[in-house]
């Protein structure tokens, strides 16, 4: 049970079921439940033709049922059966108007009704019949006031902790509000991160789109030039020279064709990672995403510090083929990871000047088994141990002030462990460098 109406609804299974089993004279189902001020009691009834009801009742306006409870309460096995006839029923008939209750049409044909109640732990449950009960459907009605009682017990303790509940409700809303004001700054902060991490990119397009866009500017110039050529030859009728054009203006088209949607691409890269995530996993060939977004960063961060260099290593294994991610949130992950590792080498060859250290970034994939793993990899100055165990916590950076929020590796975190139900290791050896792994299921 979860709350008081479902005690009509027991009333009810109780009828259907004794119906059920062969009683064919049962009149109505009874569950009678006493008021804390062991004056009053609430009385829930149910049967076909008078439907559900629930009635505050006085044992001042019943006292057989007064008396048949405290006979109940004085026996060992909790069990009272009761016949009203003659003036008994009569006055039951005036007590049930008296209290409000609709009129049963089939106790004024009745000439005996009989109430069999058994006890449970704050009142009584049973039902009222037009005949006689024989043992066999008395100990049915037993075993169901068994079943009941514990039932109940679980109902009067649910109504304990409703009423804990009502205490702390307040205070739920008061902290629900907070959170709601957390949650808010939260998505301003993440909104925030994901357009640092935009910017980060944004250099690296410009680079990546420049030369598609070079492409299509010349083969355009080329091709007027071979449409100017074109038509001399048609005015001069050599119908084979004017093929040959065709030829080669049909090939500019296509190469046209090929870098405007190279650039397309682009761009609907760029536009994909600054919107919200859909939430929705479609096979991406990870390959590809690694190695695109591996160029932009590096393109990007060389935009704004001409003096970065490094040696970029990949090493993609062609089996993986498509992988169901969120293509967008995994770009994002692999992108805060690759920036990392700029960051890294770029500290650590700044700290080495005068000496032969080259700085390496690697990005590789790897099938094992029914898992895909992406590894990033520096050969920065590692990870120091005393705060290993940080750096996916939310605001955690070893960055300079202004130069990082925290939630980059955080986000990263949440995304492939959330969202993939994947896994982020890290391995890191202070003076050699730092690897991430990135490992998502194929399937």
């Amino acid at each position: 049970m979860d709350e008081s109406t479902d005690l009509l609804h027991i009333a009810k299974a109780l009828y259907e079921q004794l119906e059920a089993l062969g009683f064919s004279d049962i009149r109505n189902a009874i569950i009678d439940v006493n008021n804390e001020d062991d004056h009053t009691f609430l009385d829930y009834d149910y049967s076909h033709e008078m439907g559900s009801t629930v009635t505050l009742m006085s044992y001042d306006d019943d006292p057989t049922l007064e008396e048949q409870l405290r006979v109940i309460a004085d026996t060992t096995d909790g069990y009272s059966e009761t016949i009203l006839e003659g003036q008994q029923l009569e006055d039951l008939i005036n007590m049930r108007r008296k209290n409000g209750e609709a009129d049963d049409p089939r106790l004024f044909k009745a000439e005996k009704v009989s109430y069999i109640l058994y006890a449970f732990g704050n009142g009584a449950i049973g039902i009222s019949n037009f005949g006689i009960l024989s043992k066999d459907q008395k100990n049915i009605l037993d075993r169901f006031r068994n079943v009941f009682t514990f039932a109940y017990q679980r109902f009067t303790d649910l109504q304990v902790k409703e009423k804990q509940s009502a205490a702390l409700l307040a205070e739920k809303q008061r902290l629900e509000l907070t959170l709601s004001d957390l949650q808010a700054t939260q998505k301003q902060l993440i909104h925030s991160e994901k357009m640092a991490s935009l910017g980060e990119l944004t250099a690296g397009i410009a680079h990546e789109i420049q030369n598609p866009l070079n492409f299509v500017n010349n083969f355009s110039e080329v091709s007027q030039e071979l449409i100017e050529e074109l038509k001399e030859e048609l005015k001069n009728g050599n119908m084979e020279d004017v093929t040959e054009l065709l030829v080669d203006i049909v090939q500019n088209l296509e190469k046209i064709n090929h870098h405007g949607k190279r650039a397309d691409g682009i761009v609907k890269g760029m536009l994909q990672h600054s919107r919200s995530s859909s939430a929705v996993k479609e096979p991406t060939n990870i390959n590809k995403l690694a190695d695109e977004y591996l160029r932009l960063a590096y393109h990007g961060l060389r935009a704004k510090d001409k003096s970065f260099n490094a040696t970029l290593e990949t090493n993609f294994d062609e089996r993986i083929g498509m992988v169901p991610v969120i293509p967008q949130d995994i770009g994002r992950v692999i992108l805060n990871l690759i920036t990392n590792a700029f960051y890294a080498v770029n500290e650590r060859k700044n700290a080495s000047e005068g000496t032969d250290y080259e700085a390496t970034v690697s990005v590789c994939t790897k099938l094992v088994k029914d898992k895909v793993e992406i590894s990033v990899r520096d050969n920065g100055f590692g990870i120091p141990k005393d705060v290993l165990d940080k750096i996916f916590q939310p605001f955690f950076t070893t960055k300079p002030t202004g130069q990082g929020t925290g939630l980059g590796l955080s986000m990263s975190y949440d995304i492939v462990t959330k969202a993939h139900q994947g896994e982020l290791k890290v391995e890191t050896e202070e003076g050699n460098g730092t690897e991430f792994k990135i490992i998502l299921s194929k399937k």
